[in-house]
């Protein structure tokens, strides 16, 4: 399992579109390559934002990662994403540091 994680702040007034960007660039993605995406919010700063990506391997990611970033859609998404940023993007990636123990506590 390979994970990145993003971290960064934007402004509340613009989390609607933050979420349209996302849903779209995960379309995107997952037309190339397996990965599960969670969003969270921090509750006591309504700016910042953590993004958590799972990808198979490193490998896969990296293989795939030329053909998701030739998408010219995928581009123009990442410079509406970057319009909305009031930080720099905060960047973290594990590889075989993780195992899910269990997927879904709902039951």
């Amino acid at each position: 399992m390979y994970i990145k994680l993003y971290q960064y702040h934007i402004r509340p007034e613009n989390e609607q579109e933050l979420m349209v960007i996302q849903r779209k660039a995960g379309q995107i993605y997952r037309n190339y390559i397996d990965v599960q995406t969670k969003m969270l919010k921090n509750i006591k700063d309504e700016t910042k934002w953590t993004e958590i990506s799972f990808f198979e391997s490193e490998e896969d990611y990296q293989n795939k990662l030329p053909l998701i970033n030739s998408d010219p859609n995928i581009r123009e998404l990442y410079k509406k994403f970057e319009s909305l940023l009031i930080s720099d993007i905060r960047e973290e990636e594990y590889e075989d540091a993780f195992k899910i123990i269990r997927n879904d506590f709902s039951s």
